[in-house]
């Protein structure tokens, strides 16, 4: 039977009510009571590294849940990670790029109800999470929930409420689980080693482009941060009229060494700036990164880890176009 650890982080299936709103109570231990059948499935241990709301969640607490796994990696044959939803494809995202090529899976999994609610979905989750990651086919970085199976690099919460929260944007269902059986699409490669990786980032931003948006804005945050994602209309571009001056400050910025990369607003099919003029003239002046069909939560993550290791501007630019646990599947580069 493989020996899984589970690791707490808080969110709402750890929640219980307050005069303040639901707020994380239960520790894993607590939690994992609720679920006897498990123990049919695997061995389970857990481990506490925190108890918030994953809108708390940040990059210090990826580095540390990253290092609470590397230092447990021999003891256990995989890891479920209870984590709140709303941050959920961040901190996967994030982990899928500090553990590379993992032979055993770390599987992500929470809920939109309190597992202390009588109609909850935090028992089916833990559940199907459990079984995958106790699976002989399981393997890096996932995220399970609602029996969906979905690519750490690849999930959005598209849901608030509803209990399909996530989505796999630009890329297929690993697997399902029905009736506690695993219906696998997609092998997933299996690595003899891990690379782990420490570092991190956090001074990247977000700008979203929206009708009117100030010059001004993006020229302050240039300042403050050393890589800028612009989120962009349709398939990406810049306004380009006259009276605006964004590709000039985009170019001077670049100049100095800031990192640029072009996203979209639209969920599925990705960017590309070679269809309009109000992309391809940006495009072809200044050197700035496109990301195709990474998500947001990819970009943002994946800027963070190479800022962690490189300052190089070629070097940045390699590693943004290498594919990690196919998080980029197409690009012009």
């Amino acid at each position: 039977m493989k020996k899984i650890l589970m690791i707490g982080t808080g969110g709402t299936i750890a929640s219980g009510p307050s005069s303040h709103g639901l707020v994380p109570q239960l520790n894993s231990d607590e939690i994992i009571k609720y679920i006897p059948d498990i123990s049919s499935i695997c061995q389970v241990e857990t481990i506490q590294i925190c108890n918030i709301d994953s809108t708390n969640i940040s990059p210090e607490i990826w580095i540390k849940l990253v290092k609470t796994i590397e230092e447990n990696y021999e003891k256990y044959d995989g890891f479920v990670i209870c984590h709140g939803t709303d941050t959920m494809a961040y901190t996967a995202a994030a982990v899928s790029y500090m553990v590379q090529n993992s032979p055993k899976p770390i599987v992500l999994t929470g809920a939109q109800k309190p597992i202390t609610m009588e109609i909850t979905d935090s028992k089916t989750n833990l559940y199907d999470s459990f079984l995958y990651a106790a699976s002989d086919d399981a393997s890096g970085v996932q995220i399970v929930f609602n029996g969906k199976v979905i690519l750490g690099t690849r999930a959005r919460k598209t849901h608030s409420k509803s209990l399909q929260s996530f989505s796999s944007i630009n890329y297929p269902y690993l697997a399902l689980i029905q009736d506690g059986r695993i219906i696998p699409y997609i092998k997933q490669e299996k690595y003899k080693k891990p690379v782990f990786y420490h570092e991190l980032n956090s001074k990247v931003g977000l700008f979203k482009l929206t009708p009117g948006a100030s010059e001004d804005v993006l020229g302050f945050m240039f300042e403050k941060y050393d890589a800028i994602i612009i989120e962009s209309y349709g398939v990406g571009g810049i306004p380009n009229l006259p009276e605006h001056h964004f590709l000039d400050l985009i170019h001077e910025w670049i100049v100095k060494g800031k990192t640029v990369v072009m996203t979209t607003q639209v969920p599925n099919e990705g960017s590309d700036m070679t269809i309009y003029k109000v992309g391809k003239e940006l495009k072809n002046r200044v050197s700035l990164l496109e990301s195709y069909d990474m998500i947001i939560e990819a970009v943002v993550c994946k800027l963070m880890w190479i800022l962690g290791q490189t300052n190089e501007q070629e070097e940045i630019k390699k590693l943004f176009y290498k594919t990690v646990s196919n998080d980029i599947l197409y690009n012009y580069y």
